[in-house]
């Protein structure tokens, strides 16, 4: 969004085919070049603030919602490596988007806006990104893990390999 200021206003007269005409002129300094920097914890913050945030225990709770997705946004290798929470979808970070709007050819069913969805990554940061970014797709019903997949293991619930 632009901003202008009017900076000065000047007054004049221009000569045109032997005569005098007044004009008139403002200049305006636009504020689109000035940005302000914003860090990605700001950004994290932001986003936690836009969605539910739960804790281990309440995320084991919402999981028995008959409506509820459980969405994986870590990347395969990290799956692989640590395993998953039984029944999630796994929708790497960087394909979420395309797998949430049904305008595009990723769309997978799964993704539902009536649904609960609710997300995971590592630690929590991914996660709270990718569900404000949902609730701009249309997604009212979005929460995230609180402390990720990491305090999901360190309250000693239920984890799984993952299936090749």
């Amino acid at each position: 969004m632009r901003a202008h200021r009017p900076r000065a206003a000047l007054s004049g007269s221009v000569r045109r085919a032997g005569r005098a005409v007044m004009t008139s002129c403002a200049l305006w300094v636009s504020s689109e070049n000035m940005t302000t920097k914003t860090s990605v914890k700001d950004l994290i913050a932001e986003a936690r603030s836009a969605i539910e945030n739960l804790p281990p225990a309440e995320m084991a709770r919402a999981l028995e919602a008959r409506d509820a997705l459980l969405v994986d946004l870590r990347e395969p290798g990290e799956r692989a490596e640590h395993g998953t929470i039984p029944g999630a979808l796994a929708a790497p970070r960087g394909m979420l988007e395309f797998y949430a709007d049904a305008a595009t050819p990723y769309h997978k069913k799964e993704f539902d806006p009536s649904r609960r969805i609710l997300l995971y990554c590592a630690s929590g940061g991914r996660s709270a990104l990718a569900g404000a970014t949902l609730k701009r797709l249309g997604y009212d019903r979005v929460a995230h893990l609180d402390g990720g997949f990491k305090s999901w293991k360190e309250a000693g619930l239920e984890v799984v390999p993952v299936q090749k």
